[in-house]
């Protein structure tokens, strides 16, 4: 399995970040990649600047979904983070690109709080991007289908992710 770029930008196509994760599989939830701990990320916005990852992770891009979630190694604080995104763009087998819409949801260690985050900025960008009305229903759709999810623990958000972390 080869090396995937995955390709975050922002919702007029300006690069927002970029990360180089390993393909590990392929199951009934969408694609899964992995990240060692260490992985270099590129962040564009604000001040551009590359850190290397704290912990391992896993991420599903499902298909034809408004969103994505990436899956973190003990002894992070965060045990999941979804990106609410327009559905992925593979533009070939060894890249991908996710469209940001700024909603997040992270789930936390130990006590499972589920958190909405980054919501003022997608109501302030909703003007700055002219988000269409059906990306704003979809992407506010999503975030409360995750959050249901992630609340009662429904897979992929349960424990699949650990066979894919245990590829990595």
């Amino acid at each position: 399995m080869g090396d995937v770029e995955v390709v975050l930008r922002k919702y007029d196509e300006r690069p927002h970040r970029r990360t180089t994760t390993r393909h590990l599989g392929d199951d009934e939830f969408g694609t899964w990649l992995g990240s060692p701990r260490g992985t270099i990320v590129t962040y564009s916005y604000g001040r551009k600047r590359s850190e290397a990852t704290r912990h391992a992770a896993v991420r599903v891009i499902p298909r034809d979904a408004w969103w994505c979630a990436i899956f973190f190694a003990e002894p992070s604080t965060r045990d999941v983070y979804c990106d609410i995104i327009v559905p992925a763009r593979w533009e070939s087998p060894a890249e991908v690109t996710l469209i940001d819409l700024d909603l997040d949801l992270v789930r936390y260690r130990p006590d499972g709080r589920v958190e909405l985050d980054d919501e003022d900025e997608f109501r302030e960008n909703i003007g700055v991007y002219g988000y269409p009305s059906e990306v704003v229903a979809a992407a506010t759709a999503t975030a409360d289908e995750l959050r249901a999810a992630l609340l009662a623990n429904v897979e992929p958000f349960a424990s699949r992710w650990r066979h894919w972390l245990d590829q990595l």
